[in-house]
């Protein structure tokens, strides 16, 4: 293996308090830690630019399906990167990886793709960076797990709201600070309509020539190409997603496994299905609701892409219910409110960085409040590799429990039966047939981990 070095943060006149060069110094010496992204849609860029913000790297290499996304993406990042060199674009992330020797690669993109590439890029011996669900099925996160403890990598999980400032403070000065009482039950849910409604009819559309459409759907089934599914619109469809739950549960669950202090549920259950919206194309249910139950504590999951939200102020978020007091918390906000009477009630908002990186105030596509948690979730990532006796906060374990929870959900919703979760043997306990759909079928010439 090549020796792995960082640069010193002094190289770039980056201060210190972006990227405290004690935490880095002789993890790369005097090289610049070299960068490839897969998948350089939305979210891919969002978390390339976000590192870019914070650590003086050479992004080198950039794969995507869509030429014309892919051009348009390595332009920006010649704009961004301090050498203003123009990445090398790839349209087969396997010859990215062949050509060149990166020491952190990112993987955004669509969930059916993300673990073929995470694994060759650890195979490759680059420290990953993946967005969240992990995995399209449970085998796949195993395989993910297993890579990295073989090639001793570091992975962290685009699960960020563990490193959410605001949330960060809530998690210290409400669950730690006891106010909360004893937790036994915690609502999570989403209420956005984030569902494609269109209709067969309306959602025809011929493959753009821009798009390589066989190397899009890869492992997964192929079907007909149709004009929701990219750019961004691919989780309206089973076939490539989770549905919402793998999308937007997977990030609530897993902040309440983290404020909690939660491993992995005894049993999932789920019910629920297409109940409003049946004329849509899309494959994902309109309609869930899923129990988590960790004994003591019960994770109730909901989501309705349809109606109105019970709390206009909570439209995505949880509810922790404490005997003391009541947390409620968003990617926006969080406020708590006690339960004895003339108690205090707290509240705290979404930092925004825009002074301090002015490049956010006009990025296409980029969350703004989201941007400061990316950047800390990067900090850790990097603080990690620099010290590799540290885990990341969304280690590559973390994001298999959170995602396989939610991948759990769905298959109780599937079979109709309550599953139950042997974590010892890392499988489902007492049902042969759900064990069965902990793998999902691969297309050839693919071949599942």
């Amino acid at each position: 293996m090549h020796r792995r070095r960082f640069l010193r943060t002094s190289a770039l006149g980056l201060g210190a308090s972006i990227l405290p060069a004690s935490a880095y110094d002789g993890a790369f010496g005097d090289m610049r830690p070299r960068v490839g992204l897969i998948g350089a849609g939305w979210y891919g860029k969002c978390d390339l630019l976000r590192l870019v913000q914070v650590a003086p790297v050479e992004v080198v290499a950039l794969c995507d399906v869509d030429s014309t996304m892919l051009a348009k993406a390595a332009d920006l990042v010649a704009t961004r990167q301090a050498s203003r060199k123009r990445p090398r674009t790839y349209g087969d992330y396997r010859k990215m990886l062949a050509g060149h020797r990166f020491d952190i690669v990112i993987v955004g993109t669509p969930d059916h793709w993300h673990a073929l590439p995470a694994i060759a890029a650890m195979e490759a011996g680059a420290d990953v960076f993946v967005q969240k669900p992990i995995s399209i099925d449970i085998t796949e996160g195993q395989a993910m797990v297993a890579a990295a403890a073989k090639h001793k990598r570091i992975v962290q999980v685009g699960m960020q709201r563990r490193s959410t400032p605001h949330l960060i403070d809530a998690k210290e000065r409400i669950v730690e600070g006891g106010k909360l009482g004893k937790v036994a039950l915690v609502e999570i849910y989403c209420y956005y309509h984030m569902r494609n409604r269109r209709t067969p009819e309306e959602a025809k559309a011929d493959v753009p020539p821009n798009l390589d459409w066989e190397m899009w759907t890869g492992p997964a089934p192929m079907r007909p190409y149709n004009g929701i599914v990219h750019p961004k619109g691919w989780r309206a469809f089973m076939e490539y997603s989770n549905g919402i739950v793998g999308d937007m549960c997977v990030h609530m669950l897993d902040l309440v496994r983290w404020m909690l202090g939660l491993g992995w549920p005894a049993s999932v259950s789920s019910s629920g299905g297409i109940l409003v919206d049946k004329a849509s194309i899309a494959t994902t249910p309109d309609t869930q609701e899923a129990t988590f139950d960790f004994g003591e504590v019960k994770i109730i999951w909901q989501h309705r892409a349809w109606g109105s939200p019970p709390d206009p102020e909570y439209p995505w978020g949880a509810t922790l219910y404490g005997d003391k007091g009541t947390l409620r918390a968003s990617v926006h906000k969080w406020d708590f409110t006690p339960r004895a009477k003339g108690g205090r009630a707290e509240k705290g908002e979404a930092v925004q960085e825009l002074e301090q990186f002015p490049e956010d105030k006009t990025e296409v596509g980029v969350e703004k409040h989201a941007a400061p948690a990316i950047r800390k979730h990067m900090k850790d990532f990097l603080s990690c590799i620099a010290n590799r006796d540290r885990r990341p906060v969304s280690n590559i374990e973390e994001g298999y429990i959170s995602t396989t929870s939610c991948i759990l959900a769905n298959l109780a919703m599937q079979t109709g039966r309550t599953l139950h979760w042997d974590a010892a043997a890392d499988t489902i306990k007492d049902d042969a047939d759900a064990r069965k759909l902990m793998t999902r079928p691969y297309r050839g010439p693919w071949v599942h981990p």
